[in-house]
């Protein structure tokens, strides 16, 4: 049976503003064997009030503790791979988004993996000073810009939305290059992480639907002249409190051949940090989750 790393996903939408919980949170998961913290990114939240007809899934009220700040916070306090899922890159500096993760890298040890996607929120795209029309066409040029950022030394680059003249990074990471993983939930998405993705982050369920995205990304990554086979597949299911529904799920991805599942523990009701982390004891013991 293929190896999956399980971890979590960090609760971002129902963490206090308080340094100390999201220290006991690592740390704890940490403790009960999971592998990994995937966290969530958004920049600004909406306000409804302002926009009418506001259906985002988030809004100003949704709390969002900054992925690579975060992750530089918990490089100093856990051994856990860290991973972002996704930050929104085409409304971010592509130069200093290859910057911020270098240096999570260097501060983890390399235990970092950097997901990104392109977005759906033009509040945060205007806020931010980034064209939201053209964020899918610029994603991918931004992603060969930063694997080149982490791997050389000087780079010289014109294109069509980001320009570098003899210029680089220092210190260079650990892993070179950082592996860039997609999130997506669309045939173009599906074909670009059959280009470009060294793994990618699935919107859905086992299921036919992801059996036809698996599809579509295989059939890209040849047609690019890629293995399929090394795209890593990072899966997600949500507690809801029945422990063997979880461990039928958890099962059903590692039978796809997902390299990594992540728990997520949000939306369930739960109302405090120990909330959170019994739920995920209780969850450690029905996958089989042991500290290494």
């Amino acid at each position: 049976m293929t190896a999956m790393e399980i971890g979590v996903v960090l609760p971002q939408t129902e963490l206090p503003a308080d340094a100390g919980a999201i220290r006991r949170y690592a740390q704890t998961v940490e403790a009960l064997g999971y592998r990994h913290v995937l966290a969530y990114d958004h920049v600004l939240g909406a306000d409804p009030a302002v926009h009418e007809g506001w259906s985002g899934v988030y809004d100003l009220h949704s709390t969002f503790h900054e992925p690579f700040a975060v992750f530089g916070f918990l490089a100093a306090l856990t051994s856990l791979e860290l991973v972002t899922g996704v930050i929104i890159l085409p409304q971010r500096q592509t130069v200093l988004v290859a910057k911020q993760a270098a240096e999570i890298d260097i501060l983890t040890g390399g235990r970092f993996r950097l997901g990104v996607g392109i977005g759906w929120n033009r509040v945060e795209f205007e806020a931010l000073g980034q064209d939201f029309t053209t964020r899918g066409r610029r994603f991918e040029e931004q992603i060969a810009l930063m694997r080149r950022l982490w791997t050389e030394a000087s780079v010289t680059h014109d294109g069509a939305f980001d320009h570098v003249t003899g210029a680089g990074l220092a210190p260079l990471p650990i892993q070179r290059p950082i592996p860039v993983w997609i999130g997506g939930s669309s045939v173009p998405a599906y074909r670009r992480m059959g280009r470009v993705a060294d793994g990618w982050f699935p919107q859905l369920t086992p299921g036919p639907a992801l059996d036809e995205a698996l599809r579509v990304i295989a059939t890209s990554a040849v047609d690019a002249g890629r293995d399929p086979a090394t795209i890593g597949l990072h899966g997600r299911m949500s507690w809801r409190g029945n422990l063997d529904a979880l461990a039928r799920r958890a099962e059903q991805w590692r039978a796809l051949g997902a390299s990594h599942l992540s728990v997520n523990t949000m939306g369930a009701g739960l109302r405090s940090v120990d909330e959170h982390l019994e739920a995920l004891a209780a969850t450690a013991q029905a996958l089989g989750v042991r500290p290494a």
